[in-house]
């Protein structure tokens, strides 16, 4: 003989994977498409018809003649959304010490920096996703002369791009300033086709 609770359990229970599992994911994907259109697409950011990626996860751009992305921890492919997540290495690690010494180094030699010159933290750190498509302005200046002279342009028509392309803090008090790196590279590929800054 069954228990008598055992149908309202199971009652409640295909009633609860039926809202949260189907109910609610499809509410919430038909507010997005509403309301943010562009957002619940994927922020995808387009060069003519073609895709180039999306404003909301990093790219590795390692060319010199293009600004560099945030450091990412996301499998053996860089700034793969797949693996994204956070290495979960503390503070007194010496595994992230030896990482960010040999990341500041290595920034500092891309560069041009002097031995010990101050490097944004954001150079030699990576997100908490591993994805993160911005870096700091003081980032962004930092990488401007070696942009600069890889591509032959003068260093203020290059740091006017960044100025450009910046943005404030959310709500204009979360976060720093930042610029999106894949929106910088675009902005420098078209001000140098157009040869005007």
């Amino acid at each position: 003989m069954t228990s008598p609770l055992v149908r309202p359990v199971l009652v409640s229970a295909v009633l609860f994977m039926a809202v949260t599992g189907l109910g609610y994911p499809l509410a919430s994907t038909a507010l997005a498409k509403a309301f943010f259109p562009r957002q619940a697409a994927g922020s995808v950011v387009m060069r003519g018809d073609t895709p180039v990626g999306s404003a909301l996860i990093g790219q590795d751009f390692h060319q010199p003649g293009y600004f560099h992305p945030r450091p990412s921890v996301t499998g053996n492919t860089s700034y793969d959304a797949a693996s994204s997540g956070a290495s979960n290495l503390g503070p007194t690690s010496a595994k992230l010490l030896d990482a960010v010494r040999q990341r500041a180094d290595a920034y500092r030699h891309e560069n041009g920096l002097l031995a010990g010159a101050p490097v944004p933290v954001d150079a030699v750190t990576a997100s908490a996703s591993g994805l993160d498509p911005d870096i700091t302005l003081a980032n962004a200046h930092a990488q401007a002369q070696r942009v600069a002279t890889s591509r032959h342009l003068p260093l203020p028509r290059v740091v006017a791009l960044i100025d450009a392309q910046a943005q404030g803090r959310q709500l204009g008090l979360l976060g720093e300033p930042r610029v999106n790196v894949l929106a910088l590279n675009l902005a420098l590929d078209a001000s140098a086709s157009a040869g005007k800054p």
